[in-house]
C-alpha cells in the first residue's frame, strides 16, 4: 500500500502525524509528508485512520498498478 499528501490541500493539522509518525511528519513549513514508499503492513491500520481522520482530506491511498 502506498499513500500520499496532496501538498495543495494539507493544512497541517498534524492529525497524521500523531496517529502514524511512522508513515507521516510535518515538514519545515509545516505541512506533512510521507515519509514512506511502501506503508510496511503493521501500520496500515493507522494509516487509514490518518486518511479517514484528516480534516483536510490531503491523504489518499495510491493503487500499486498506478505508480509507476
Amino acid at each position: 500500500m502506498k499513500v500520499r499528501v496532496d501538498p495543495d490541500l494539507c493544512a497541517g493539522f498534524g492529525i497524521c502525524v500523531g496517529l502514524c509518525p511512522e508513515a507521516f511528519e510535518l515538514h519545515d513549513d509545516g505541512y506533512a509528508t510521507v515519509l514512506v514508499g511502501e506503508v510496511p503492513a503493521e501500520f496500515e491500520d493507522m494509516v487509514h485512520r490518518a486518511v479517514d481522520r484528516c480534516p483536510a482530506r490531503a491523504i489518499f491511498l495510491v493503487d500499486d498498478s498506478s505508480v509507476d
